[in-house]
């Protein structure tokens, strides 16, 4: 998105003394005006006068540096939308079906006996969900993954992908890890992704994409769909790269930007392409700048939709 200058109000101009002549073509205008209303509506030209609204980008294609953080502030946000899209009408992802997945929910601090409760994840049982962690300031690596998922929805529907949200701030808590996993498979969705933030201690910058490890235990086997996953979790790796300047992590994956775990309840138990991007640090200062700018924002959601839209287009 555009940034759009200081918050401050522009020079008024003066107003000029109206003359004789001016009160003149005024006071004709309401008649001309009146006369052109009843032209239009008994036999004018029946046009369309909708106007089309475009939506803001960013004015440059690219950052001047990797680190470089954005002008951009917090209050540049989509528009809330519902839950599931409307089957788009065409566009190449027509037929497409994408879940995004916003890590945790806003209201978990609020519901930890629920939270903590135990799910069977395949290999072994872990927490429901967690509260997520947040900046050192305290934006929320919730309220970041749902805002990153708004964006993305945004950019996949326009697409014609058919996009629908594991959570969108309208439940109590949760999902839990294990529901996640499931309204991916119930809706046969063509990819997953999950959106994170993480909370490494200061110093350690950079994203990662988790994918799936090989697992086939209880009701987990991720077998089927490690090798696509992982086409999945490279193409995404490459293009936010690309698109946000954001090196890969310099504390996990040995600077591939790709990390491949066996212990994730939303990975173990999909039976779809899924994979989990952490966005960059939370409590480094220079990645947390970057998380908490919208404009950063809408540049982390791009590059994800330009990896899914990669992988599904082949």
């Amino acid at each position: 998105m555009s940034y759009v200058g200081p918050d401050f109000d522009p020079p008024q101009p003066r107003r000029p003394r109206r003359h004789p002549l001016t009160v003149a073509v005024a006071a004709l205008v309401p008649g001309a005006l009146l006369g052109w209303l009843v032209y239009e509506a008994v036999g004018g030209s029946g046009g369309d006068t909708s106007a089309a609204v475009g939506t803001p980008t960013s004015s440059s294609s690219a950052p001047a540096s990797p680190w470089s953080t954005p002008k951009s502030t917090d209050d540049e946000k989509p528009s809330p939308t519902p839950s599931t899209s409307a089957p788009a009408a065409s566009g190449p992802l027509k037929g497409k079906v994408v879940v995004i997945d916003p890590g945790h929910n806003p209201s978990n601090f609020q519901h930890t006996a629920e939270i903590n409760k135990k799910v069977n994840i395949g290999t072994n049982w872990k927490e429901c969900d967690t509260t997520g962690t947040s900046t050192n300031s305290g934006y929320t690596e919730a309220k970041f993954t749902l805002d990153v998922a708004h964006r993305l929805r945004t950019l996949l529907e326009k697409q014609g992908a058919t996009v629908k949200l594991t959570q969108d701030g309208d439940r109590p808590y949760g999902p839990c890890v294990d529901e996640r996993a499931r309204i991916g498979n119930k809706a046969h969705a063509d990819a997953v992704v999950s959106i994170h933030a993480d909370g490494a201690g200061a110093g350690q910058r950079g994203f990662h994409v988790i994918l799936p490890g090989s697992v086939h235990a209880g009701a987990a086997d991720t077998r089927p769909i490690v090798a696509s996953s992982a086409d999945l979790g490279e193409r995404i790796a490459g293009k936010f790269v690309r698109v946000t300047g954001s090196a890969p992590s310099n504390y996990v994956g040995d600077g591939t930007g790709l990390v491949t775990r066996k212990d994730l309840g939303g990975l173990n138990l999909s039976t779809v392409p899924k994979v989990f991007i952490e966005c960059g640090n939370m409590r480094d200062t220079k990645d947390a700048a970057q998380l908490t700018s919208g404009a950063w924002r809408q540049k982390a959601a791009q590059g994800i939709s330009e990896g899914i839209v990669s992988f599904l287009r082949g």
